[in-house]
């Protein structure tokens, strides 16, 4: 191969490359993110607050280490205040008949931790989820209570590990590890979309004991979002998949339903 070729070649993978890159800077945006906590503050914003307000029906399907299967089925209702860093949460259980009109209740402040009641109509008590509670077993599932909620990104730090075509792989590590039983974890989250689409947890021997992974993402009214996922507990073998449907944001939900008053008396009109 002559001199005039081999420039002609450096010149094509030259070429390539460029173009090759613009491709990915038009499909990820047009520079990756470089700052830990601006992604995961990013990320946190996508899944947790896109739109003002939401309402979703979900469906939980337990599977024990024996393959026994339980199904638990909710409608979770969410808006966010005015000063668009509060946020109210609500879960009304609706099957099967031992966890039928069980509430969870939220509020979720940013920098600091959330408050968690959870209404066990059986007794007519309104329960308090400590700080201690909060990553314990949601409803006899392999999720937390603080899954559910969201783990606030203040809690921990954070440090961007690698950077690929599809995502932001980054590690997690808890400010207060007495309050936790990880000792950090691993998360990934989806460039496009911004949202985390796998967390490996992590014990003290760098061993994944428990995993989050999203099997499904789609966009509804403008606004990426999971319709399905899964919580593995990779110690005992069971594990929880999370469906979601009949997904709407922006429906102008009023700050009454947000109230303990709806503990003992869902708002049945947004429920249906």
């Amino acid at each position: 191969m002559n001199r005039s070729t081999n420039r002609a070649m450096t010149w094509l993978n030259t070429v390539t490359a460029a173009a090759l890159m613009l491709l990915t800077a038009l499909a990820y945006g047009e520079e990756p993110m470089t700052d830990a906590r601006a992604i995961v503050e990013k990320a946190e914003q996508v899944a947790f607050y896109s739109g003002q307000d939401g309402r979703t029906e979900a469906r939980m399907l337990i599977t024990d280490r024996q393959n026994r299967r339980q199904v638990r089925q909710f409608t979770l209702l969410r808006r966010t205040r005015e000063d668009n860093s509060t946020q109210d949460m609500m879960v009304f259980f609706s099957r099967p008949a031992d966890v039928r009109n069980t509430v969870f209740r939220v509020i979720k402040r940013v920098g600091t931790e959330d408050d968690r009641w959870l209404y066990l109509p059986g007794l007519d008590l309104v329960k308090r989820i400590s700080a201690g509670d909060k990553r314990t077993a949601f409803v006899g599932s392999h999720f937390f209570y603080e899954d559910v909620s969201g783990r606030s990104t203040q809690l921990d730090h954070y440090e961007l590990l690698e950077t690929t075509e599809e995502v932001y792989r980054l590690k997690g590590t808890p400010k207060d590890p007495a309050s936790v039983e990880f000792d950090h974890y691993i998360v990934a989250i989806d460039r496009k979309t911004m949202l985390p689409v796998s967390t490996d947890y992590k014990n003290a021997q760098g061993k994944t004991y428990r995993q989050m992974e999203v099997l499904e993402i789609q966009t509804i009214e403008g606004y990426p979002t999971v319709t399905h996922s899964v919580m593995r507990d990779l110690e005992t073998g069971g594990q929880t998949e999370m469906q979601f449907r009949n997904i709407a944001y922006d429906l102008g939900l009023p700050e009454s339903v947000f109230s303990e008053r709806s503990l003992r008396n869902p708002p049945t009109e947004w429920l249906n």
